[in-house]
């Protein structure tokens, strides 16, 4: 049992490494409380790999991947668009927006990471371990491997946050989601595009959002600057 436990944990933690799901740690760590965004992991990763762990051993066949791709990407188009919102929102209304609550946070957390992680590559690892072992060992071992990779990323996060502007931070974190969701579309519905062309098309979401926004934010300070021009002028 505990050979497997160390596999599973292996193979999940290898696995995570550079996966959405532990960048979306590294997002969410640059917001939220540090133990927050780690309790949310932890809770979303035993929910996540029970039911990995029981599909590979009980039934031996994977979820419906399509329909649970186009959840997934829906709700990360819903959180990246609302961190757009709240960043931009701050950008006018400087300290007065208020922090998000400790229990809002949490559940943003866990809903991401659970519909992130379903249909995923750890998800199916998972389910092929629990399919020739115990899948007790399994789902502990998986768990563990899924929460260090977050823990990981959730250090990175805040290491990088001491030196990073909490706006710009926003933002990036916002087109980060619209980048996932565009991914995970089209990992699902257009495999034929392969690894590198997905991340390539799916690039272009954020990017064509962020000139999007650049260009109403330069538009939106010229209109501002002849406006106040005038009242200036006057005696």
């Amino acid at each position: 049992m505990i050979a497997t436990i160390a596999l599973s944990f292996g193979v999940l933690f290898l696995a995570e490494l550079g996966d959405k799901s532990q960048l979306m740690a590294l997002t969410f760590a640059l917001r939220y409380r540090w133990w927050v965004v780690l309790a949310g992991i932890s809770v979303a990763s035993v929910a996540v790999n029970l039911i990995a762990a029981g599909v590979g051993h009980f039934l031996g066949t994977a979820l419906p991947a399509n329909a649970i791709a186009v959840v997934t990407a829906l709700t990360l188009l819903a959180v990246g668009l609302w961190t757009l919102r709240d960043a931009l929102s701050g950008a006018d209304e400087a300290d007065e927006t208020p922090a998000p609550s400790t229990r809002n946070a949490f559940l943003v957390v866990i809903s991401a990471f659970m519909l992130a992680e379903l249909g995923d590559r750890t998800m199916f690892a998972a389910a092929a371990l629990a399919s020739n072992n115990s899948w007790l060992a399994v789902w502990i071992g998986s768990v563990a491997g899924m929460v260090a990779a977050g823990a990981l990323a959730i250090l990175v996060g805040k290491l990088a946050g001491k030196h990073l502007p909490e706006r710009g931070i926003a933002i990036a974190s916002g087109l980060l989601f619209l980048f996932f969701a565009a991914k995970t579309t089209l990992d699902a519905f257009a495999p034929g595009l392969g690894g590198w062309g997905s991340i390539a098309v799916a690039a272009l979401v954020p990017a064509l959002t962020g000139a999007g926004l650049g260009a109403w934010k330069l538009t939106r300070r010229t209109v501002e600057i002849e406006v106040d021009q005038p009242a200036k002028a006057l005696p």
